[in-house]
């Protein structure tokens, strides 16, 4: 008997890709909204004794209750196990504490999740390409936190754009020891941006820690939402002497004319992103590419 793949609203795109593999049976949950704005969720499709997938990111307050609302019923309703799948997790930037009193909501979130009821056979959720490895801890009580790497979508993608000479780069030294991971599965060197503190927040480039000259650059990170360090690191490797510059991102907002911001900057010749995040579906421009997580939902799904 096949598992059954439920979604949440925002996520049918992926539900949809996900379900091509003919791997998992469509859930059916009717919703609909209220005038006062309140949402009603209804499962119509038989769960218990079943085993349950249920796919969706937190992307933002209502998406992280639908997910915490259809999981809590499922699980009430009999479910014999219960996998929640969320491809991106909001307030991951927000993991701890800077000033007095600030609220650390990836902790909070993740608590929260953690109080959805036991399934028999337990619960467990699947955060991709997190910002800090430490988020898997928050989660509390029996439920269980894997972190999901989407290596092998990076990999591909720079070994396409990136030919027999590119170098793996990072934005700055904060995210440099990830993509030295990178660069090593890949066989290639690794860079990153140097920067000085001037005052309060105010920084300045100062050096790349490679030789970047004549090469293609293919510079990665967790997530884009602006877009501005990104375009920041790339007028750096530019001036340094890179041939091609290639971004790759698992996490593309694209917030505040993010996305307009690094096609109009010159010096990127394209994007790569996956489709964990709602937003990369809205936009139709060649600039952008979208590789799906749909495979890695799946074998998910299947052990």
């Amino acid at each position: 008997m096949k598992k059954i793949l439920f979604h949440t609203t925002d996520y049918d795109y992926l539900a949809q890709q996900v379900l091509l593999s003919n791997k998992l049976e469509a859930g059916e949950v009717e919703v609909r909204k209220f005038s006062d704005g309140e949402r009603y969720q209804r499962i119509l499709t038989e769960v218990e004794d079943r085993n349950i997938i249920l796919l969706g990111g937190t992307i933002n307050d209502e998406a992280t209750l639908e997910i915490y609302d259809l999981a809590s019923t499922i699980v009430s309703l009999g479910a014999n196990s219960l996998r929640l799948v969320v491809p991106y997790f909001g307030y991951s930037t927000m993991e701890r504490r800077v000033r007095e009193g600030e609220v650390v909501a990836a902790k909070t979130r993740a608590k929260l999740l953690s109080n959805i009821p036991n399934s028999y056979k337990g619960n467990r959720i699947f955060l991709f390409d997190l910002h800090t490895e430490g988020i898997p801890h928050y989660f509390e009580s029996n439920i269980r936190a894997v972190h999901i790497y989407c290596k092998s979508i990076v990999h591909d993608a720079a070994r396409e754009y990136g030919g027999d000479n590119f170098v793996m780069a990072s934005t700055d030294a904060g995210r440099a020891k990830w993509v030295e991971s990178l660069a090593n599965d890949l066989g290639v060197n690794a860079a990153f941006v140097l920067k000085r503190r001037l005052e309060g927040d105010q920084t300045e480039i100062s050096a790349v820690n490679a030789d970047v000259h004549g090469k293609t650059v293919i510079i990665y990170d967790d997530m884009i939402r602006s877009g501005g360090s990104i375009v920041n690191a790339a007028k750096v490797y530019h001036e340094a002497g890179a041939e091609k510059i290639y971004v790759i991102t698992t996490h593309g907002l694209f917030i505040k004319n993010g996305f307009e911001r690094l096609k109009n900057c010159g010096l990127i010749e394209k994007v790569i992103t996956c489709d964990t995040h709602p937003n990369v579906m809205k936009i139709e421009d060649d600039f952008l590419e979208v590789r799906s997580v749909s495979d890695l939902v799946n074998e998910i799904a299947m052990h």
